[in-house]
């Protein structure tokens, strides 16, 4: 629109010119070099104007021939770099498409067209691992390394390379300078934490989980879970080393970070008891007890409760089952305080309950302790032999387990043994042996199927 304007503009100007010159004849005289013209002011106008379109004309040819060989160049140039991303966006596809052939083809010819780019030594490098170079693929990422624009795409390709090799003193130092680049990147931030567990550096760890934390770069549940486990385990360097506070210190942050961790409620409680806070620990373990249930928490109830004799345990015992007392936990923990005060019919009772509780599995631990019963009042050993038979093909006992891999452990720890993974293990039964009904004995069972007593 504003073209069209001018152009109409310029247009009327030239119009209104000649109309001037028209309505004002006059005569111009040249004389030069003995020569002498006499013309009309239009035909001057008109040779003027002639004289400057040639000249324009002139200028424009010259130009034109003068940057014919830049323009030339210039082309070529567009050329190549178009032929070269058409083979770059090829390659990439190829790599998607785990096509090695095609991707490494793609990538020599990206290379060659547009001179080695950042972008071409990461298609190369891919197209080098697909075919299982990994010699040019570690060549190709040192090289994105070596340059600002590519560095953390090629420390991300090391780093995988050394976590594949399980050379972790590597992989934790390019964790670390690629975090010092993009510290913000969830990526990052989980593996550099894996790592940081691995290599039991709890207190980078802890850094790394503030990061995460400001980072969103983990769910709410698990960030709580995983911090907790590192609190936990800072407490138990902590209490190795005879750093009692410290120790009860970052107790209690594991504690707050995750109240539902299946260790750090029975870890707070320890740390407690050792700074001789039993009333605290003890009202811990009550308050805990509602919720989780769990043997670990009975056995620091009783140091806290601290009670005298066996018979006095057993009080202590009620008064901790009641807060959970449909619990396979509650009937299991009231059926051993009943057996070591030698109260061997509330212990069968609870013991019973404990395994109607249990459903169709219940653990070898509730037949061997059914079997103790029997055995030490004497009056059904046909019945002890029974509960033992039924204990060695019975569902294997609750204990910690890794989440990962199945090992088994004797104790709570941030880190599997077996396979390295981190906050994986938790307290369930392992699948292993089929479940297996409970003998049902009239004369020995206090209540019916579905209604365990408790005392």
């Amino acid at each position: 629109m504003i073209r069209t304007l001018a152009y109409l503009l310029v247009i009327g100007a030239v119009m209104a010119a000649v109309a001037w010159l028209a309505s004002y004849p006059g005569e111009v005289t040249v004389i030069w070099q003995g020569w002498r013209v006499d013309a009309g002011v239009g035909v001057l106008g008109a040779i003027v104007l002639a004289i400057a379109l040639a000249a324009a004309l002139l200028m424009r040819f010259w130009v034109a021939l003068v940057s014919a060989p830049r323009r030339w160049a210039r082309w070529r140039r567009e050329r190549r770099l178009r032929a070269g991303y058409a083979a770059l966006s090829a390659g990439l596809v190829a790599v998607a498409a785990g096509d090695a052939t095609h991707a490494r083809r793609a990538a020599k010819r990206a290379d060659r067209l547009l001179g080695a780019p950042p972008l071409t030594l990461l298609l190369t490098a891919q197209s080098a691992q697909l075919a299982g170079d990994e010699a040019t693929a570690q060549r190709n990422f040192m090289a994105m390394v070596a340059q600002p624009e590519t560095e953390f795409l090629g420390l991300r390709g090391l780093l995988s390379r050394a976590m594949r090799d399980r050379d972790w003193p590597r992989a934790l130092e390019l964790a670390r300078r690629a975090r010092a680049l993009r510290p913000e990147t969830p990526w990052v931030l989980t593996t550099l934490l894996d790592l940081q567990t691995r290599a039991g550096d709890w207190e980078g760890a802890a850094d790394t989980l503030a990061q995460a934390a400001s980072a969103k770069a983990l769910p709410p549940h698990e960030l709580h879970r995983h911090q907790a486990s590192v609190y936990v385990e800072l407490s138990s360097a902590a209490a190795r080393a005879g750093r009692r506070s410290d120790a009860l210190r970052y107790a209690k942050l594991a504690y707050r970070a995750d109240p539902d961790h299946p260790a750090a409620a029975g870890w707070f409680a320890e740390r407690l008891l050792d700074g001789g806070r039993r009333r605290r620990a003890a009202k811990l373990i009550e308050v805990e007890w509602t919720r989780r249930p769990h043997p670990e928490l009975a056995a620091a109830y009783r140091r806290a409760r601290a009670p005298a004799t066996a018979l006095a345990w057993v009080g202590d015992a009620e008064r901790l089952a009641a807060a959970a007392p449909a619990h396979i936990d509650s009937h299991r923990l009231l059926g051993e305080a009943a057996l070591e005060a030698g109260l061997w019919g509330e212990a069968r009772k609870h013991f019973t309950a404990a395994i109607h509780a249990a459903g169709k599995a219940p653990p070898a631990l509730l037949c061997r302790k059914m079997a103790e019963v029997e055995e030490r009042d004497g009056a059904d050993q046909a019945a002890a032999r029974r509960w033992l038979t039924l204990a060695a093909e019975a569902h294997p006992d609750a204990r910690w387990v890794c989440d990962g891999c199945g090992a088994p452990h004797a104790k709570w720890a941030p880190v599997c043994g077996r396979c390295g993974s981190f906050d994986r293990i938790v307290w369930r039964m392992l699948d292993q042996p089929l479940p297996v009904a409970a003998p049902a004995s009239p004369s020995r069972l206090s209540a019916p199927i579905g209604e365990p007593p408790l005392s």
